[in-house]
């Protein structure tokens, strides 16, 4: 049993492969492997069989043998199926190699006609079915625009014109779902032609594109040509067949040979047949001959023409073109044209006449911009030349005279300006615009663009309107603000009884909130808010019956109120016009308080004053007496009647004489200085001679410029006349101005004193060369007790300024001083003269 297993598989192995049908994969030696185990159980069956079985015959049953001999018919049965299929394999060899030519002579075939169809100049696109994926075969030229790239090639609306793309979608659609074959020329983008077929074979379509060249593309070319003017030719016919206008073509004899539906029914056809065998015309001979004799190719003919239709007179525009085939024309009726452009002029010169009598500038400007109407007060406003403005100027050019003429508002980009502002043109809504002009005034122009071209410009004076709403806003603007910073409260108060304007002093005199005086609040609330500051009878109470009260004549009304707070105010109920009235309160505490201040305060001045007067009496008599008895006795020590002194004793006698005189030189300045103060100084005028004075102060100055070692310096006039004056305080006021220059003029230096009239008055100057006054001093040398030790030879109170300017001041004079650190100083001084002696007490 084990040994003829490798049998039985082989013979297995051999029918599988003839029921599998596998034989053209069965190779020979297989085939023969498995004969060649079976070949020799066949050929020799006893002596096989016998050499297997007969070892185990012994042990081998009935049931044994029966399967023994079952084996055995199958192997025989096997035997004969491989002679069979032996015969077959070669018979499928022969059929084999057959295919094999025949399939070798199909692929030089294919090969030869795809290079055929590779061509450069074609390019084929195959469809299998409705819903097969498309295959392509060869290529177009790149000239022609087509895409090279098979995903691409199919959107034929990027490389071809869009009607023929249209129709090479029709036509594809058409072949592949009702195998309708086509034949087109298209055009690409470029401009190339390209001849597309589509054909059906094999139950698969085939869209041939080609590209065509030399006499079949001119061909081709000409073929769309004549297609596209076939097209317009019956478009254009079409076109004319549907409009109202009559038109026509006469040939070059000038009979008809076509007219559209418009002219037949003008010349009372039924068609156009009918017309051109008749020789029917619309327009009169006359007219006729003179297009014939004018129109040219180059100049058309152009003008209305007056003719009769259907038995009613009727104007036509006529435009007639000459060609060398012919003529064509058409004509427009314009009846109703020019019964509307009369009545179009009647009114433009109705309106004409309105708008040159308004005393608003406008003006009118054409389509083509140029000034077609303008009125008197445009002319006046403008100061323009009426021939300038009667020869239409461009409105561009209307501006930039103007702008020349500096009369147009002044902007920084005048182009972007201009621009803009005959942007109107291009416009079709209406423009407003503000021009502050050079000259104050203020318009507001007003453009308006026409429907047919043109617009009309509105110049509306707005200077006196701007000026009084400026002046009315700043003046409400003033108003507001001022009742707001009013230390005053104010409030308004309808005739209904409820406020209408309050300012924040009003609420905080009364302490109350903005929302309790909220505009529209009765008085009643605000009375009742402003209880717990004053309750009285003459309060609150009275303003609400005063102020709602129904009589025709309302009486202002003033007093004072004193509020728990202390608060002090006067109060005025004041009407207004439109039944209002005002309610102000001003807070009078603090000129209260002033005023018991100030009674408290005159009094003790009073006091003071007495005193100061007692003052001034006593020392003029306790002080100035011992002075007095002081120098007389040191005057009577030096002479020598007394006795001699020694040498010691005589210099303490001049220290003492020097130190008393000097002593009693201030105390006659301040005496004279409360004395101005007390306002009881009295001048003593009289007649001076100017020379005798200035003699006399010179004499006075000569002991104090020899210790000072300065040389004094008077540069007057031998005719200074006479001045009416005080002669002692005018001494005073030129003395103690010299001494100041001694004083602080270097030893060996000179005074110089200037003095000379103007007029009636009486001027000097005095000049040193000292050390100068700087600019912080400068400013308080006027001052009482101001002293500048540096520079000087000797200091004192410094007092002699301060009586110079009281006692110029007295003659009503002016004194001033120029001084630069370095530079010396100068004094200069005014005296007027009085009209006549007489006496002026010094005002407090």
């Amino acid at each position: 049993m084990m040994a003829g297993i490798p049998v039985y598989r082989s013979l297995w192995t051999v029918i599988e492969a003839s029921q599998a049908g596998l034989w053209q994969r069965f190779t020979r030696k297989q085939l023969f492997s498995s004969v060649s185990a079976l070949a020799p159980a066949a050929l020799f069956p006893q002596t096989a069989i016998a050499q297997q079985i007969y070892p185990v015959l012994g042990s081998v049953t009935s049931v044994d043998m029966a399967g023994y001999a079952l084996v055995g018919g199958a192997l025989s049965a096997a035997l004969v199926s491989a002679l069979w299929l032996l015969r077959q394999r070669n018979r499928l060899e022969s059929e084999s190699q057959d295919l094999r030519s025949a399939l070798s002579d199909t692929q030089q075939k294919i090969s030869r006609y795809q290079a055929f169809i590779a061509d450069k100049n074609r390019r084929i696109v195959i469809w299998d079915g409705h819903t097969g994926k498309p295959e392509f075969l060869g290529q177009l030229p790149p000239e022609t625009g087509a895409p090279q790239a098979d995903v691409d090639f199919l959107a034929f609306g990027r490389w071809l014109k869009p009607h023929s793309a249209a129709e090479v979608d029709k036509s594809i659609e058409a072949l592949r779902t009702d195998a309708r074959s086509f034949d087109l020329v298209v055009e690409t983008l470029r401009g190339e032609v390209i001849e597309v077929q589509g054909r059906l074979s094999g139950g698969r379509a085939f869209a041939h594109f080609l590209a065509l060249n030399n006499l079949r593309a001119e061909l081709a070319e000409l073929k769309i040509e004549r297609n596209r003017l076939r097209n317009s030719i019956a478009n254009f016919e079409s076109l004319l067949n549907s409009i109202e206008q009559p038109v026509w073509q006469r040939d070059s004899e000038g009979r008809l040979t076509w007219v559209n539906q418009a002219y037949c029914e003008a010349a009372e056809a039924n068609s156009s047949e009918q017309v051109i065998g008749e020789g029917r015309e619309i327009l009169p001979t006359l007219a006729r001959q003179k297009i014939k004799a004018t129109a040219t190719a180059e100049s058309p003919f152009h003008d209305t023409v007056s003719t009769a239709v259907r038995g009613a007179r009727t104007f036509f525009d006529v435009v007639d073109v000459r060609s060398p085939a012919g003529s064509c024309g058409m004509a427009v009726d314009v009846s109703s044209a020019e019964g509307l452009r009369e009545e179009l002029l009647r009114t433009l010169k109705s309106h004409a006449e309105t708008l040159d009598h308004l005393a608003t500038p406008v003006a009118i400007f054409d389509g083509d911009r140029r000034l077609q109407f303008y009125n008197q007060a445009f002319c006046q406003m403008w100061e323009l030349d009426q021939k300038f403005l009667d020869s239409r100027p461009d409105h561009s050019e209307l501006l930039d005279k103007l702008r020349a003429a500096h009369k147009l508002p002044e902007e920084l980009s005048w182009k972007s300006w201009k621009e803009n502002t005959l942007s109107v043109y291009r416009s079709i809504e209406t423009q407003t615009d503000i021009w502050h002009l050079p000259d104050g005034q203020t318009l507001r122009v007003i453009a308006s663009a026409h429907p047919q071209g043109g617009a009309t410009w509105v110049f509306e004076n707005l200077t006196e309107q701007v000026s009084l709403e400026t002046r009315y806003n700043t003046l409400l603007r003033v108003q507001g603000e001022t009742i707001d910073h009013l230390s005053e409260g104010v409030a308004v108060f309808g005739p209904d009884g409820r406020i209408q304007l309050s300012n924040p002093a009003f609420r905080a005199l009364w302490g109350v909130t903005e929302e309790q005086t909220a505009v529209g609040t009765h008085i009643r609330l605000i009375e009742a808010a402003c209880t717990p500051s004053y309750d009285r009878a003459d309060g609150w109470k009275a303003f609400g019956s005063m102020i709602t009260s129904f009589e025709d004549e309302r009486p202002s009304r003033q007093g004072t109120l004193e509020l728990f707070s202390g608060l002090v105010l006067d109060y005025a109920v004041t009407p207004l016009p439109n039944a209002q009235t005002m309610l102000t309160f001003v807070n009078m505490t603090d000129s209260v308080r002033a005023e018991r201040a100030l009674k408290e305060k005159n009094d003790a001045l009073r006091k003071a004053d007495e005193l100061k007067n007692d003052f001034v009496q006593h020392v003029s008599y306790e002080l100035r007496s011992p002075l007095t008895n002081i120098i007389g006795f040191t005057d009577l020590l030096k002479t020598p009647s007394t006795g001699t002194l020694t040498e010691r004793q005589a210099e303490y006698v001049d220290h003492i004489s020097t130190s008393s005189a000097v002593l009693l030189t201030i105390v006659n300045d301040i005496l004279d200085l409360a004395t101005v103060d007390a306002g009881i100084m009295q001048l003593d005028y009289s007649e001076i001679d100017l020379s005798d004075l200035l003699d006399d102060v010179s004499m006075q100055m000569t002991d104090r410029l020899q210790e000072g070692g300065v040389t004094l310096e008077i540069a007057a006039s031998s005719q200074l006349g006479h001045l009416i004056a005080d002669r002692q305080r005018l001494k005073q006021i030129l003395i103690k101005i010299l001494t100041n220059a001694v004083n602080f003029a270097p030893e060996g230096s000179t005074v110089a004193m200037k003095c000379w009239r103007e007029g009636s008055d009486f001027v000097f100057s005095v000049s040193d060369a000292g050390c100068g006054i700087s600019p912080d001093v400068l400013a308080t040398v006027f001052d009482r007790f101001s002293t500048n030790s540096r520079g000087g030879k000797r200091s004192g109170p410094g007092l002699g300024l301060s009586i110079v300017q009281s006692f110029v001041n007295l003659h009503h004079g002016k004194v001033s001083i120029e001084s630069t650190p370095g530079n010396g100083t100068t004094v200069n001084c005014r005296i007027p003269s009085a009209a006549a002696p007489h006496l002026i007490v010094a005002a407090e």
